[in-house]
């Protein structure tokens, strides 16, 4: 396959990166945003992998591009995705007390400050990439590109359609497509948009754009079969979460319409397929291609 890569400390390295970049991307304020804007650091700084970033800067590298290059369109995308992880764990949708080990924002805040967190986040997403204008000087046609794929994939047309989606489907048992439908929209979106972004921005041709959104889609996918794997068979201290929440909301998972084994199954397939689709990077690729074979093992 070509290439190798020392997974724990390329994503350590990268984790911090990212972190360095969103703390000048986000500063606390004083004043009368004082407060949201500390719930919303509060939320966007508690740790997490900073896998969506991750997987734009690496994107951008297996098309012969520069990580700088993409970093605020990658911190962009870690804004969104707190966002969605605030608004999701209020009473009204998943109703969580944790989340990456702490208490979730509305329990260390207040419901009506979560929710202005998470706003807050997601328009100051877009407020980052516009700000990064001036560095895609005579590509602003690809910088407004990848603005309208974020939005879709964030949006109805991707995570707030499949979690509606992931909503309706509670309590009644749900066929195999629909499962892949609710998950390409609410997990895969986003995640494929992170690897499409990269490529476009680092000016990837047409063909390694195409490669690598059919990467990003299979590694969505295989996250999300692999995240439900987590919630039947993970640890609380790993996962930052309590597990086994699905069951208690009968959630439509893998595990419940596939069963464990074929679950599993269904994850080494998927993940193989992601591998298959970065054979035209060779070594540039090599961290996409380890995070992939990551998730078959992974514990948080």
């Amino acid at each position: 396959m070509g290439g190798s890569v020392d997974l724990k400390a390329y994503l350590e390295e990268r984790r911090q990166l990212v972190n360095r970049a969103l703390e000048t991307y986000l500063p606390r304020v004083r004043g009368p945003a004082f407060r949201v804007t500390q719930a919303m650091h509060y939320s966007l700084m508690a740790g997490g992998k900073r896998l969506r970033p991750i997987l734009c800067l690496a994107a951008a590298e297996a098309v012969g591009g520069e990580a700088g290059e993409v970093l605020p369109v990658a911190c962009a995308l870690e804004m969104i995705h707190t966002y969605s992880l605030i608004h999701d764990d209020l009473p009204a949708m998943d109703d969580d007390d944790l989340r990456r080990g702490r208490p979730t924002c509305h329990k260390q805040y207040d419901e009506a400050t979560a929710i202005l967190a998470g706003d807050g986040l997601l328009t100051e997403a877009f407020q980052t990439i516009a700000a990064a204008g001036p560095r895609f000087e005579g590509r602003e046609g690809v910088l407004l590109e990848v603005v309208r794929l974020l939005a879709a994939a964030a949006g109805y047309q991707g995570m707030v359609g499949g979690q509606m989606l992931d909503l309706l489907a509670e309590g009644r048992r749900v066929s195999l497509k629909e499962l892949e439908i609710i998950h390409r929209h609410k997990t895969g979106a986003l995640l494929t948009a992170a690897v499409r972004a990269g490529a476009l921005l680092a000016g990837g041709s047409r063909a390694d754009v195409t490669s690598l959104t059919a990467y990003g889609e299979k590694f969505g996918l295989a996250f999300q079969v692999t995240d439900d794997l987590l919630d039947v068979e993970g640890e609380a201290a790993e996962m930052g979460k309590a597990p086994g929440m699905d069951e208690k909301r009968q959630k439509a998972t893998y595990p419940a319409v596939l069963g464990l084994e074929a679950t599993r199954q269904w994850a080494r397939r998927l993940v193989e397929e992601a591998v298959a689709a970065l054979e035209p990077f060779e070594e540039r690729a090599a961290p996409l291609r380890a995070l992939a074979l990551y998730l078959l093992v992974r514990r948080a």
